[in-house]
């Protein structure tokens, strides 16, 4: 059939002949259309750019890794003439000079004196503003790129923050809380807050990385009240999602600081927590991991956890995975969060049911989990009930069964009016006798199909389904 349609392919080579460039298209078009229609083409043999690509990186893990775009900035001249012309003419000339001055020392050494003279007695605060927007204006090339060094030694942290501006800092540091020259700092950071944002997470850096400022991570609060904002929340919540949306590394960096520092703002609600695990990588959630494990950083406490994770279930699934990870770092016991399970739809929610399905495993059921998991509407095609109740079954057996009779017992003998009058709060949590037939059959349906004999197991409906034992309810049950 081959030899009939394709003579000129199966001949005897011949002499190579000059074809024309026209006439090569539609033979080729031709010959697939020939091909299409016999079905006889093979595609086997075809390979895609990926394809040749993986071949030739055989051997080498590819790496997905998530990567802030970086901005392109064009150095402009700071253009200060609306504002250094309302300054007094010693402000005047040290602006002046940072305006001129090109080495980071000579910044260093004029915003020193620029400091001395507004901490002097007869400074005029309405000069503040003025000075700020200068200042915010002359020093913002500092606010742009990394600020955390690519290798972290004391060295290259020290460097990082030997900045005019870290000037401001350090004198806030060596400064008393009741000192009159702390205040007037503080107003001079306020309004370039004001000017310039992201100030505010640069003064937590320098808190962290440098020498001169170790124990003195309090002053930020001081800081937050007096920006414009006065609140602690607010402002600790906005610096760290400028944070985030400028430098990660940076953000993954002050954590461990800002959860231990500021623990009543950081853990009571999951803003901050979202904002890690929306941009972090694996290897920034690994290192994240280690700074729980060894102690240096604590993200979940048991009287908000169950909130956060609750909060968690409307994140994206690498979030959601992220945050059961670093929950699961943690030594809060199980019991603690396993109310969450009343909140999770097996359809809308399989990361919590599968990272939840897997910790409950490693437990010995307790009386509360068990009423947890048979609380879950039943749903023939939601494996979650059945399939830990199976595990327990294997390795718990006798427990489960306890825990499972006490409930049959208790659920039995509860009057039918009270159930009705509970409020709708009070409803999520309740556990029925027919939700625990339904489980309790479809496991003893999935332990016919092995050689475990489920009635010497546990105390589980005769076949038939639990329709007998649904009339019985206002009876006593046998277990």
């Amino acid at each position: 059939m081959l030899r009939e349609r394709f003579p000129e392919f199966c001949n005897s080579p011949s002499p190579p002949t000059e074809v024309k460039m026209e006439e090569s298209v539609p033979l080729e078009m031709d010959n697939h259309v020939l091909d299409k229609e016999d079905g006889c083409y093979d595609n086997t043999d075809a390979t895609f750019s990926d394809d040749e690509e993986e071949l030739n990186n055989k051997g080498k893990k590819r790496e997905f890794r998530f990567h802030q775009l970086k901005e392109t900035y064009i150095d402009e001249p700071a253009d200060i003439t609306p504002f250094v012309d309302q300054l007094d003419e010693a402000l005047k000339e040290r602006v002046l000079q940072l305006q001129k001055g090109s080495d980071t020392e000579t910044h260093c050494e004029v915003m020193q004196e620029i400091v001395d003279l507004i901490l002097e007695e007869d400074f005029d605060s309405e000069q503040m503003s003025t000075l700020a927007s200068c200042l915010a204006e002359l020093f913002k090339s500092h606010f742009r790129g990394d600020v955390l060094p690519e290798e972290i030694t004391e060295e290259s942290l020290e460097e990082s923050v030997c900045k005019p501006v870290c000037l401001i800092f350090r004198n806030l540091c060596q400064m008393q809380e009741d000192n009159s020259g702390f205040s007037v700092l503080l107003d001079l950071l306020a309004e370039l807050y004001q000017k310039q944002p992201k100030i505010g997470y640069h003064l937590l850096y320098y808190l962290k990385a440098s020498k001169a400022a170790a124990g003195k991570m309090s002053l930020y609060e001081s800081f937050a009240q007096a920006t414009a904002l006065g609140d602690l929340h607010t402002c600790l919540m906005m610096d760290m999602k400028a944070c985030q949306e400028d430098d990660v590394r940076l953000l993954c960096y002050l954590t461990p600081s800002i959860y231990s520092e500021f623990p009543d703002e950081t853990l009571r609600s999951g803003e901050l927590l979202n904002m890690i695990v929306a941009v972090i990588d694996s290897a920034q959630l690994q290192e994240l991991l280690c700074h729980v494990m060894t102690g240096n950083l604590v993200m979940f406490r048991k009287d908000s956890v169950l909130n956060i994770l609750i909060q968690s279930l409307d994140w994206e699934t690498f979030e959601q995975y992220s945050t059961w990870q670093l929950f699961l770092a943690h030594s809060i016991p199980l019991e603690t969060i396993i109310p969450i399970l009343q909140h999770l739809k097996y359809k809308e929610h399989p990361e919590a049911l599968s990272c939840l399905l897997l910790q409950l495993r490693r437990e010995k059921p307790s009386e509360e989990m068990v009423k947890m998991v048979l609380s879950r509407p039943y749903n023939q095609e939601d494996q979650f009930t059945t399939s830990i109740l199976r595990h327990w079954a294997a390795k718990h057996d006798d427990l489960l069964g306890e825990h499972i009779k006490a409930l049959l017992i208790k659920n039995n003998n509860m009057p039918r009016k009270r159930q009705s009058l509970r409020s709708s709060s009070s409803k999520l949590a309740q556990l029925t006798l027919e939700q625990m037939l339904e489980h309790l059959d479809s496991l003893r349906l999935n332990l016919s199909n092995t050689k475990n004999n489920c009635e010497d197991v546990l105390p589980l409906p005769p076949p038939g389904r639990c329709a007998p034992l649904r009339e019985e309810r206002e009876g006593s049950i046998r277990v």
